[in-house]
């Protein structure tokens, strides 16, 4: 159990607590996490300065992912006993220690140490960071439980980014060498550590009598128990004994799959599917086209799962799947046809992938209440850990295969893209299977975490006096938290638009 300033007691907050303060407390934490999507920067550097080939300099990265996977599902029932700031603690802790043992791995020519320090450690801080806000944002946003997790998910595809051009800037300053490498290493991870703080100090879990002031899952008008019939928990163990748990399981899976298998492959794809035709596509397009790839599934994690709340997570993932196996029959039949339809479909295929990610934790909530839903997700995690390994080598496999055979362009794809359209089928149909969970799977009453009594307090609204004499949170410190985020994502999205512009002026 954590004790003192991480205990989860001491995260309950006061009547006056501004909700909207943790969406950018979750988002300093997955906007520095998401800096494993950005790896690649320093993979050619770190083959010439330690001798590596790419399938070596790849294995941080992907020990990272696999961790993230497991961790997150083994610590999920941790991280909802001990609280959402003993989980970012951990996380920072985790993440920033993994850049750091990785710069002494570089520096001493030991590339073992980066292995274990950026993938093994680091990547248990990217799995507990992962999953840390997740449910603590479901129960400030009960009535917007969609946009609140797209919000913080959102950060997780948007921390490359900011990485990816500040990590060269950095690399550019000190060198491509060992010495240079490691500075680099050491600069993130002083700098993420000192980020990871705002999360860390600001996160908050409401008190179980809180309410919002307006929309689904507002405040009577007279106090009833919170509790109501409406609502099922369902703790993690029992969970993973319902065919709900595994269908959306596959449903994550496949559409994971499918869109990572565009993603892993982005840049060779489109310039064979266009090599020979009157429209070529040259390798500065290609990445180009990469970044507005990264940018769709970046939006696509608030946009999407902003719109579950509206239409509803089954309908929502029926767009995900279903148009989604559309997309994939235009591009294998005529993709090649013109540049614009091809990456528009790739477009939203990728903006799928990454909303599919930002709404799974609310259509967990749905089924399965807000008791545990940070550990049921984390145990949903292990879809992910195995659509990184099945989409990229469906792809893969079936374009070396095709290649030795001789074949070039669109050919080399067409395989691949037809097995994505019949996963995104199985995903369909496993979505509309789902069903509510049966009451024989419901917790029975229990005593709220935090020992606050039952009676629904809503939230004050603009001008409202508080309970209690205490202090409405000032405006400023809403600004200033914000800023503390959103200047960083501004970096990175005017670095990213200005490539993406490059694309079409040449």
């Amino acid at each position: 159990m954590s004790v003192g300033f991480l205990s989860r007691s001491r995260t309950v907050a006061r009547p006056g607590w501004s909700r909207w303060l943790v969406p950018p407390a979750a988002l300093s934490v997955h906007l520095a996490i998401g800096q494993a999507y950005a790896w690649s920067v320093f993979k050619p550097p770190l083959e010439g300065a330690l001798d590596l080939t790419g399938t070596q300099s790849a294995l941080p990265f992907q020990l990272g992912i696999v961790m993230l996977g497991l961790s997150a599902a083994f610590a999920g029932t941790l991280v909802e006993r001990n609280g959402p700031r003993w989980a970012m603690f951990v996380s920072a802790v985790c993440f920033s220690t993994g850049f750091l043992v990785s710069a002494l791995g570089v520096a001493t020519g030991q590339f073992w140490l980066v292995v274990l320090g950026y993938g093994g450690i680091g990547g248990v801080g990217l799995g507990i960071g992962y999953i840390s806000p997740v449910s603590t944002l479901i129960k400030w946003f009960p009535d917007r439980p969609g946009m609140a997790t797209g919000i913080a998910i959102m950060g997780f595809g948007g921390g490359a980014l900011i990485a990816s051009p500040w990590s060269t800037r950095m690399l550019d300053a000190f060198g491509r060498t060992t010495t240079g490498i490691a500075q680099a290493f050491t600069v993130h991870g002083l700098a993420y550590a000192v980020f990871m703080c705002l999360g860390v100090l600001l996160i908050r879990v409401p008190a179980p009598s809180w309410r919002p002031a307006e929309g689904p899952g507002a405040a009577p008008a007279r106090p009833v128990r919170a509790r109501t019939v409406s609502a099922p928990d369902v703790s993690a163990a029992r969970a993973l004994r319902t065919p709900q748990f595994w269908l959306l399981w596959v449903v994550l899976c496949v559409n994971v799959t499918a869109g990572i298998g565009i993603l892993e492959k982005a840049a060779p794809m489109i310039t064979d599917f266009f090599a020979g035709t009157p429209t070529p596509v040259a390798a500065s397009a290609a990445a180009g086209f990469v970044a507005l790839l990264s940018l769709t599934n970046m939006l696509g994690r608030f946009v999407w799962s902003t719109t579950s709340d509206v239409i509803g997570r089954k309908n929502v993932y029926r767009l995900y799947l279903g148009v989604g196996a559309l997309l994939y029959l235009v591009i294998a039949l005529a993709g090649s046809s013109s540049v614009v339809l091809f990456a528009v479909c790739a477009m939203l295929i990728l903006s799928f992938y990454g909303a599919g990610f930002a709404t799974v934790p609310a259509y967990l909530k749905d089924l399965f209440g807000g008791y545990q839903v940070g550990a049921i997700h984390g145990r949903l995690l292990t879809a992910w850990s195995t659509a990184g390994v099945l989409g990229p080598l469906i792809v893969n496999a079936i374009a070396d295969a095709r290649k030795a055979t001789g074949q070039t362009g669109p050919a080399l794809y067409t395989t691949a893209l037809y097995v994505m359209l019949a996963l995104l089928v199985v995903g369909f149909v496993a979505n509309e299977l789902i069903r509510p969970v049966s009451s024989s799977h419901h917790e029975a009453d229990h005593q709220p975490a935090d020992g606050a009594d039952a009676r629904p307090v809503a939230e004050p609204g603009p001008g409202q006096a508080r309970a209690g004499g205490s202090r409405r949170v000032s405006p400023v410190a809403l600004v200033l938290a914000w800023a503390w985020v959103g200047l960083p994502f501004g970096y990175g999205l005017y670095e990213l638009i200005r490539k993406v512009t490059q694309l079409f002026t040449g």
